[in-house]
């Protein structure tokens, strides 16, 4: 298992993030760019086991908050994101000994990394929801009962901007806008913890397992596919282990739409030698799928489109039509599914009206 991140880990920690991101988080490619940088200028990142954080320890997020489609073309620096922490730190009166990731999804994964590395801080093996959601109170710090604020957004303009709410829910609501008047993306640091709340709250082992997945999926010397690959080292992980390939074809219908700060969409596969079809929604991560009517795997469950042949994640925000695909899909972290956690990010949460069902039991016939 690794121990730290370095120049040859970071590839397969961007290509599991992408698959654990559900379709959101930002592109990991534009986040495994400045991961390699500022590893390259300040050294490997050290992985701090959840069971090896201390009482006393300051554990501050470095995150991306904003619309997937916004962030291809406009791009974070660490230098965005330092003011959003830094900001957060002088507020408190207390400096960060260790950085940990909001979610486990894409470019989100990586910011943290990058950031670890510019300050000489270790990174957390874990984060706060085991795959990626698009809003700020759905993630086990919240369930936990962490305070999401204070929290502080940054753009690249210098302007930076501190909100005191009393829940989650509120933090998103007040911010959400404020972020979209910036220009939809910036650099964000909230759910400020203890080492001891940290243990409570963190969603554990993400972050390695993660690299276990893109060292999987990107293992050219097996003489397995990629899908089979992808697929069998999820059945080993004591979270994403009900999993399977639930549809192949190619996209046929596709729609998105960016407001509110969020880039909603559905989208169509249709088997490429059948009358089969899936139907996708969306909200920055995908949210769940059905194949001919059926439900097939919903939220919190992870959902995730991948290239057909090499089993690489494709984000909402790249996807486009004709591309061969595959939808994978795989259960959640056990936090999630409790009928607390699906109070802040279960399906009503979305808007959808099917109810939770874990994979495990939609995916029998798949076994």
């Amino acid at each position: 298992m690794a121990r730290q991140i370095t120049l040859d880990n970071i590839e397969h920690l961007a290509i599991g993030s992408s698959f654990l991101g559900t379709g959101g988080g930002g592109d990991p490619y534009l986040g495994s760019i400045m991961c390699r940088e500022a590893i390259a200028r300040h050294g490997p990142v050290p992985i701090l086991s959840v069971d090896d954080i201390k009482d006393e320890d300051n554990v501050f997020i470095a995150a991306a908050l904003g619309a997937p489609t916004v962030m291809i073309e406009k791009l974070f620096s660490i230098e965005d994101q330092h003011r959003a922490v830094e900001a957060l730190e002088r507020y408190l009166g207390r400096e960060a000994t260790a950085v940990i990731s909001a979610e486990i999804g894409g470019c989100n994964s990586m910011m943290p990394v990058a950031y670890a590395a510019m300050r000489g801080l270790p990174i957390i093996d874990g984060d706060g929801m085991g795959r990626a959601f698009p809003a700020l109170q759905m993630t086990s710090f919240n369930i936990e009962g962490i305070a999401c604020a204070p929290l502080t957004i940054a753009d690249e303009h210098g302007n930076s901007a501190l909100f005191q709410t009393t829940t989650g829910l509120k933090a998103e609501e007040l911010s959400r806008p404020v972020a979209t008047a910036m220009g939809a993306s910036v650099c964000m640091s909230c759910y400020a913890m203890t080492g001891a709340e940290a243990r409570r709250a963190t969603v554990a082992k993400t972050l390695t397992g993660a690299i276990q997945i893109g060292e999987a999926i990107a293992n050219s010397g097996s003489a397995n596919h990629p899908l089979e690959r992808l697929v069998t080292v999820l059945r080993t992980h004591e979270y994403y282990s009900d999993a399977a390939v639930l549809f192949k074809g190619k996209i046929t219908g596709l729609e998105r739409d960016t407001t509110r700060g969020w880039v909603f969409g559905n989208c169509t596969i249709s088997e490429m030698n059948g009358p089969s079809k899936a139907e996708l929604k969306f909200q920055n991560e995908n949210l769940l799928v059905t194949v001919d009517g059926e439900l097939r795997c919903i939220v919190p469950d992870l959902v995730t489109i991948v290239d057909a042949e090499t089993a690489q994640a494709i984000p909402t925000e790249r996807l486009a039509f004709g591309q061969r695909v595959a939808v994978v899909g795989c259960s959640a972290p056990p936090i999630l599914t409790t009928p607390r956690a699906l109070d802040v990010v279960g399906p009503k949460c979305f808007g959808l009206k099917e109810a939770y069902a874990p994979i495990a039991t939609l995916i029998e016939d798949l076994a």
